[in-house]
């Protein structure tokens, strides 16, 4: 009976990693190109939140090229973020929701890109 309890709790606790382990993954590449469509316009080319929009917009977008800043932010919060928009995690509500846009692998695709720019 104790070989079935451990065997159990294991794929328990290999149920309740999945997510996090899944959201690690991802495509730069990919996540890239969304970027450049929907992101750039506020967020800049670079990722510096100097885009064409973002004299418009207050507060100012972030800075994804502040390593410190970045290094903060968590992968589900960014998920949450990108998919269900900025009024959701307590950001501003000009932050649209992407999710009826994105599947949840291009959204880690774009969280992987957004890495990318922490300098």
């Amino acid at each position: 009976m104790t070989g079935a309890i451990v065997k159990g709790t294991g794929i328990l606790v290999a149920v309740l990693l999945l997510p996090t382990v899944a959201l690690a993954q991802g495509d730069p590449a990919k996540g890239k190109e969304f970027y450049a469509k929907h992101c750039a316009g506020c967020h800049g080319p670079t990722g510096k939140g100097d885009g064409p929009a973002a004299k418009a917009i207050n507060p100012k977008p972030n800075d994804f090229t502040n390593k410190a800043y970045m290094a903060g932010l968590k992968d589900q919060y960014l998920f949450d973020l990108i998919q269900k928009g900025g009024a959701a995690v307590g950001k501003s509500p000009l932050i649209p929701p992407f999710g009826s846009k994105m599947k949840d692998g291009e959204i880690r695709d774009l969280i992987a890109y957004l890495k990318t720019l922490a300098k």
